[in-house]
């Protein structure tokens, strides 16, 4: 099966209001040539260093997403052109991609990660540290724009886990954007379990190997 071929398999499983990120960390350009080809325009990284490479040399109206985890010192790199941080997991982060976003005259798109999964190895804000950082530091940030939740279900087998793990994610993000106009987006899914993310509310799925095949970690 082609690129081009998997994405029109994955096409037809996604509803029209959810937004698919090609999540193309590891593959080399001529594989992204080639999901552009076939229409896709959000692609998604977890280095910033590979991110801005690969945005030196495809088309510019790509948007880039950078899914991993961040470190502070590495925004200054993707603050002129990333279109949305999904993995803000500190305030501190947070306060640091608003100082960059202000040195590039622009105000940059940011979901808070929260952490809903198991396991210890993952990052994220827990449900009371997203809602202070929304009540109490957004307003003193005008160059970010905090405009949803990202999550990652626990790596398992048993759906109704994984499910269950969707739904604190999107009674969170249902309360935050009761409260705030610009809550739009809830990240979540990738190629394991983004129909599940879907039948319980996700907005945005992130999916990588079910395109592109499993990652190449030689690169």
């Amino acid at each position: 099966m082609s690129i081009q071929d998997n994405l029109k398999q994955i096409e037809q499983t996604i509803p029209n209001h959810v937004t698919l990120i090609a999540v193309s960390k590891t593959k080399p350009v001529s594989d992204l040539e080639e999901a552009y080809a076939a229409g896709i325009r959000d692609f998604g990284e977890n280095k910033i260093q590979e991110m801005c490479d690969k945005y030196e040399v495809l088309p510019k109206d790509i948007r880039w997403h950078m899914i991993g985890h961040v470190q502070t010192n590495k925004v200054k790199y993707m603050a002129p052109f990333v279109d949305l941080i999904h993995g803000v997991d500190s305030l501190k982060l947070l306060k640091e991609i608003n100082k960059q976003a202000e040195k590039n005259n622009r105000v940059i798109k940011v979901l808070l990660q929260q952490f809903i999964a198991d396991e210890e190895t993952k990052f994220g804000l827990d449900e009371n540290e997203v809602r202070q950082i929304m009540s109490d530091e957004v307003d003193n940030l005008p160059y970010v724009k905090v405009v949803g939740l990202m999550g990652m279900a626990s790596f398992t087998d048993d759906e109704n886990k994984i499910r269950n793990e969707f739904k604190s994610l999107k009674s969170n993000f249902d309360f935050l954007k009761s409260t705030n106009q610009n809550i739009s987006i809830l990240s979540m899914g990738m190629s394991g379990d983004y129909k599940i993310a879907i039948e319980e509310g996700s907005t945005m799925v992130r999916i990588g190997s079910s395109i592109f095949g499993h990652r190449n970690y030689s690169i």
